[in-house]
């Protein structure tokens, strides 16, 4: 079928994806650091509005009501999402496309 070469389960199963089934503990620094940096970003720009008595924008009021902070949050919360499709309705947020530039924060309650 190929050839003089065998054929291995990569190539009859197309393209093999391979993304660990969780986060290492390089990734997981990294992702609490940019939980952090997020939140120092909404600090930094609610003080410099309160400094020039301005009101915040309808957006920054409603992330700092919705969103938790990085040490509010729970550690299954930081690192996984909810996806109705998973067995435990959890999955790795490395998952996610673009799990490096989306704030996945919130999940619904119960999960």
């Amino acid at each position: 079928m190929f050839g003089p070469f065998r054929a291995t389960s990569s190539l009859f199963g197309g393209l093999l994806w391979k993304i660990p089934w969780r986060l290492s503990k390089p990734q997981k620094r990294r992702q609490r650091k940019r939980l952090r940096l997020v939140d120092n970003v909404v600090a930094t720009v609610d003080a410099a509005l309160k400094r020039q008595n301005m009101e915040s924008g309808r957006n920054l009021i409603r992330w700092k009501e919705e969103m938790p902070t990085e040490q509010e949050m729970r550690p299954k919360d930081k690192y996984t999402m909810f996806d109705r499709k998973e067995k435990k309705y959890r999955k790795g947020i490395h998952k996610l496309p673009k799990w490096t530039r989306v704030s996945q924060r919130i999940n619904p309650p119960g999960f």
